[in-house]
């Protein structure tokens, strides 16, 4: 299998005050890890392009987006939220990180590669139609999914999201959007607080309770997901990628080890199989335990790279 690795230096740039735990050491934790393995020289290393505007506007509208633009500051630091502010560099990163999502897309449709990572900052899935929070400016992922709809001859797409967190900001996009499937696991009750309730046909939602480890997370994610996936039969597979779960991870208290993210890659790659033909883009949100980041992602693009 050929998996893409898009990323950009300057994604790096972006940062948002000493001690905050959504910071460049993060993207650098993962280059470290792939210099420690043999995985550099098996993927397909390519640079993230940025995103075209318009398609920021697809998924957030152009009011919103010129918002986040008004806000960026020449010096210092502006905060969207208590949790998510921008530097001078935060708009460029957010828009190679969209792009990254959108490139990645191209090539999996295209055929160019079989799936692909996207590791990019900042992350995307707490970013609502029109509200910026828990780190993150716009949803990535959801742009990717607007552009495989629109422009890249999908007709059904879903995202599946194992971040700790769940994943606000993609339900409250795709809520009313049948052709969309959204899968979430996550700590429950936990930040962020919203969307975790709402009843959709095309929403699953699989909140684990504080202290989960490896064997109920597994069998909580195999009975929500697989039977919706083999309903909706998506035509390519988003995933947005979370490694906070782990149990060496900071900010939550699931109890996830490294070796429970080579499995759910390899039940995604399982599952993207019968309708999908393997189509995956992965893209990174959280993780910020440094060395687990690092080692969990490893099982992760092992497990794409084997699909």
């Amino acid at each position: 299998m050929t998996t893409a690795f898009i990323s950009h230096p300057d994604c790096q740039l972006h940062e948002m005050g000493a001690g905050h735990p959504e910071s460049p050491q993060r993207l650098q934790a993962i280059e470290r890890q792939l210099d420690a393995s043999d995985l550099r020289q098996r993927l397909d290393i390519q640079l993230a392009t940025p995103v075209e505007v318009e398609l920021l506007y697809w998924t957030h509208g152009r009011e919103f987006v010129r918002e986040i633009e008004a806000l960026l500051p020449s010096h210092g630091l502006a905060w969207a939220d208590p949790d998510t502010a921008l530097n001078p560099h935060s708009l460029g990163a957010a828009h190679l990180a969209a792009g990254a999502v959108v490139q990645a897309a191209k090539r999996v449709l295209a055929g160019q590669v079989d799936n692909a990572f996207c590791a990019i900052r900042p992350p995307g899935h707490h970013a609502e139609q029109e509200r910026a929070m828990g780190f993150c400016l716009f949803n990535n992922v959801a742009v990717g999914v607007e552009w495989a709809l629109r422009e890249g001859g999908a007709e059904r797409v879903a995202v599946l999201d194992f971040d700790v967190h769940h994943g606000n900001g993609t339900v409250d996009i795709f809520q009313d959007r049948p052709e969309v499937l959204v899968c979430s696991s996550f700590q429950y009750p936990f930040y962020p607080f919203r969307y975790q309730d709402i009843r959709r046909p095309n929403i699953v939602h699989t909140p684990l309770p504080a202290g989960t480890a490896s064997d109920e997370f597994r069998l909580a994610v195999e009975a929500d997901w697989l039977p919706a996936l083999r309903r909706h039969r998506p035509d390519i597979i988003f995933v947005s990628a979370g490694f906070d779960a782990h149990r060496e991870d900071p900010l939550a208290q699931l109890r996830l080890e490294d070796a429970d993210f080579r499995w759910i890659t390899d039940l995604i790659v399982d599952a993207s199989k019968p309708s999908a033909g393997g189509r995956i883009v992965s893209v990174l949100e959280g993780g910020y335990s440094l060395q687990a980041l690092g080692r969990s992602v490893e099982q992760h693009l092992e497990g794409l790279l084997e699909a």
